[in-house]
């Protein structure tokens, strides 16, 4: 569940230009459309998966705001920069940057993961963070905000997601370091930590046993939804949490209260 027929807004983000990477599918879709029922104009980055991004665009669409596709490697420092400026050329302006796109794939031994393995992960959920944060850094104005999409694992990591769990790790450590230095432009940097999330990437990269049992040892029993996680994403971009910074909120289902 989305939020296409449950969200409801209330014009927090107004007037807003944000760009959502892996914004195709799961709860970059869910932010997207939340920012949409807002007030936003939504920029979607996306890797590969057209369909999807052209879903999203539609949903964005049906809650009347503005919203444009941007196909690209995010491994690659060049994309990170051309979706900052197609951003910025198309929709006019940037507020919010949401770093959501994330790689991982289950493996049951440290050699079973290649060397190019880590390399994707590590490229995808932890250097294109960082690339867009520095190709939008001088675009942001005061009151703007960075939000990267963390995980339970940066706490509480897996063997079997080494790669992964390191990444988010990293990038928990990122989003309190880059928030000290953005805050001279006046941009907040905050990040949300899901715990076990229902989205395309959990049956595209986990074993059948591991999916069946999924968010069970959550207290609700069940895995989120991404809607359930896309009013964290609203609140932190909106002008409530103006004195918000460098901080990351949990969403585990009180498996690990972050």
């Amino acid at each position: 569940e989305q939020g296409e027929d449950t969200y409801q807004g209330s014009g927090k983000l107004q007037g807003y230009r944000a760009l959502i990477t892996g914004g195709d599918s799961g709860i970059g879709r869910a932010i997207a459309i939340a920012y949409a029922k807002e007030g936003a104009d939504v920029a979607i980055s996306y890797l590969s998966e057209t369909q999807d991004a052209e879903k999203t665009k539609k949903l964005v669409e049906d809650a009347g705001r503005k919203a444009i596709l941007i196909e690209g490697d995010l491994k690659d420092e060049s994309a990170c920069q051309q979706a900052v400026q197609k951003t910025i050329t198309e929709l006019g302006g940037l507020e919010v940057l949401v770093n959501n796109a994330a790689f991982q794939l289950v493996r049951e031994s440290i050699d079973a993961f290649s060397s190019e393995v880590w390399d994707e992960i590590l490229r995808t959920n932890l250097y294109a963070p960082f690339y867009l944060c520095k190709a939008a850094i001088s675009h942001l104005k005061p009151g703007a905000s960075i939000i990267n999409t963390v995980s339970i694992q940066g706490y509480d990591p897996s063997g079997a997601l080494l790669p992964y769990a390191t990444s988010k790790s990293a990038l928990i450590g990122f989003t309190k370091a880059a928030a000290e230095l953005a805050i001279a432009n006046g941009v907040r940097v905050n990040a949300v930590a899901p715990g076990p999330v229902w989205t395309p990437l959990i049956p595209a990269t986990m074993p059948e046993e591991k999916r069946e049992k999924f968010g069970s040892n959550t207290l609700f029993g069940r895995p989120a939804q991404p809607a359930e996680l896309a009013p964290l994403y609203v609140w932190l971009a909106s002008p409530d949490a103006s004195y918000v910074t460098g901080e990351v909120y949990g969403a585990t289902g009180g498996r690990s209260p972050v």
